[in-house]
């Protein structure tokens, strides 16, 4: 259950968590049409707080909307600052940071033009997505029946609500048979990211990941791919069959609220030694650093709470 907070933004001003409500006939509750952001809050090292990379999410946000003909009543600015207060407002030091934006009432049908475009941002605290255990030892994944969009029937570089059915379905169906998480292919067959998260694989010392074909740019995924190569890691954004992932030396998934998590097991084959692998150890070492405020030459990233 998502810890309850004591205030909510919505449309520019904070309303009680409780009155923070919408009608039962809100457009994008039936057609799906939203877009939305992750986004995390982190204690530094030096006792304050700081938002990792606040502008990318923010600018992904808007990128987002545009992708669905949504045009967002505030300015990016607004959006920037209505984040940082919503964390003050709760008195939250570290946490999970949701905007959304989404079609109220008034019409309905496909095509709606009147509606008021509303926009909200929650906070609250939140662990690790996939478990401490798992960011520590590991997670077993399976790949999923459901296939990953295909580029030309949705908009894949959009993080839009209605699209996330396929999500749940695919976490829904490895959950029940035992795994921890879902691999997705694309419609043709390679390995394209997990229910939320972009996959990164290791093999011969060389660290790869999936192209932006009909994936989500992850910030995360972007953050690791710079890390690596400031860790002089060899790098390689390429297609990769799902038996490449079993044969593969190390595994892990990135996203804003999966973080660094390695994986130890996809379909009941164990990946490398069964354990995180150096290459992965090195590079979430390096993340948890960053968010911590103990990497200057990646202060850039964070946006400190004054």
């Amino acid at each position: 259950m998502v810890p309850k907070t004591k205030k909510i933004w919505m449309d520019g001003k904070f309303v009680d968590w409780e009155a923070a409500q919408v009608h039962v006939l809100s457009h994008t509750l039936h057609y799906g049409v939203g877009v939305f952001e992750g986004i995390r809050c982190y204690r530094t090292h030096d006792g304050g707080s700081a938002i990792f990379r606040l502008k990318e999410h923010v600018d992904r946000l808007f990128a987002s909307a545009h992708i669905v003909l949504l045009k967002i009543p505030f300015s990016r600015k607004e959006i920037c600052q209505a984040i940082r207060q919503t964390l003050t407002t709760n008195d939250l030091t570290e946490g999970y940071i949701r905007p959304i934006v989404f079609i109220g009432e008034g019409d309905m049908g496909l095509f709606v033009k009147t509606n008021p475009i509303r926009v909200a941002v929650a906070a609250w605290s939140w662990g690790a997505y996939l478990g401490e255990e798992g960011i520590k030892k590991g997670i077993r994944a399976k790949v999923s029946s459901f296939s990953r969009h295909h580029v030309n029937a949705a908009m894949t570089k959009g993080k839009i609500s209605g699209y996330y059915v396929n999500s749940v379905l695919a976490k829904w169906e490895v959950k029940k048979a035992g795994y921890d998480e879902a691999v997705m292919l694309d419609t043709e067959g390679y390995v394209a990211e997990a229910s939320g998260e972009n996959i990164f694989i290791v093999r011969n010392g060389i660290l790869q990941t999936s192209t932006l074909t009909s994936i989500l740019p992850g910030i995360t995924r972007d953050s690791v791919l710079n890390i690596a190569r400031k860790l002089d890691i060899p790098v390689k954004e390429a297609r990769f069959s799902r038996d490449e992932m079993y044969t593969a030396d190390e595994m892990f998934l990135t996203g804003t609220a999966a973080e660094i998590t390695p994986v130890r097991e996809v379909d009941d084959r164990r990946v490398g030694t069964g354990k995180p692998g150096p290459i992965t150890q090195k590079i979430q070492e390096a993340f948890f650093d960053i968010v911590r405020g103990k990497n200057a030459l990646f202060a850039h990233w964070l946006d400190v709470l004054k």
